[in-house]
């Protein structure tokens, strides 16, 4: 079985593949502070729940964005199931071309997320992950990562506006089913969320736009993939999304695990 494990600034993202089935799925928060041993302690007990033993792990592969906690889990892999992952970095065989001025300045996340949804719709895509950051990437038809877009999250917007005023309190991201609002926390709610999703209509119809004159294709033709914690509820407001694909980043890592499985990892990892 593959281990997939998908490393994000607010949660690590696990999976477990039985070829190209997903066996099951967990979500653990991420946190610079645990050691291996903590880590691999909690994925065990996980495992335990559904019958999975470290023995039936016979591969792993890890996508991070957070640099600190890849040794940790790197060396969680080793000390735990005997297994030197494939780390999703600089040269690992993506099937993209990679259309970036310095590639080495792509998130794994964003190169995870354009590798699934090329094989798995095809066409020229915008796929939007809407997560910690809203990351909206272009991909073409003939697989080219094209660049895109960087903003903070919705959670993000909302901690900024918490911890960097003084009256304003921590809300719940719920729609608040009004723009004009008579409560702060319901302000903050209208603000937060539909100024995401008039955000997201406008960057996906002005890089349609663009897409459309470089490519020569119609902007009607252009799919729109979103995955992420908050996916549902933008796609609640918004007219520009196709489909929206939960598995995105895990489908993605078996993927390229299927590409990448011969990788022999050079790195020796030292103990903590």
């Amino acid at each position: 079985m593959l281990l997939a494990i998908d490393v994000g600034n607010t949660n690590i993202v696990l999976g477990v593949f039985d070829g190209e089935t997903m066996v099951e799925s967990w979500r653990l928060a991420t946190d610079n502070k645990r050691s291996a041993d903590e880590y691999g302690t909690i994925i065990d007990s996980m495992f335990m729940r559904q019958g999975i033993k470290p023995e039936d792990i016979s591969d792993i592969i890890i996508a991070s964005v957070v640099p600190s906690l890849l040794f940790t889990l790197e060396h969680m892999c080793m000390k735990f199931y005997d297994k030197n992952p494939i780390v999703i970095e600089t040269g690992i065989k993506t099937g993209l071309k990679i259309k970036y001025d310095d590639p080495r300045q792509v998130g794994a996340d964003r190169i995870v997320n354009s590798v699934a949804a090329h094989n798995r719709y095809g066409g020229n895509l915008i796929v939007i992950d809407f997560g910690t950051a809203t990351t909206l990437t272009c991909v073409s038809a003939d697989g080219s990562f094209l660049g895109g877009a960087i903003a903070p999250g919705i959670k993000t917007q909302a901690a900024a506006l918490f911890e960097h005023t003084a009256k304003l309190p921590n809300v719940d991201l719920e729609l608040p089913g009004k723009f004009i609002c008579k409560t702060t926390s319901e302000a903050m709610q209208a603000g937060l969320i539909y100024g995401h999703m008039g955000f997201t209509e406008h960057m996906i119809n002005s890089m349609k736009k663009e897409m459309a004159a470089e490519l020569g294709c119609k902007e009607k033709d252009i799919k729109v993939i979103a995955t992420g914690g908050m996916a549902t509820m933008v796609e609640s407001g918004v007219s520009c999304i196709d489909e929206i694909d939960r598995r995105l980043t895990l489908d993605g890592l078996q993927m390229l695990y299927e590409k990448n499985k011969g990788l022999v990892k050079k790195r020796v990892l030292q103990q903590e």
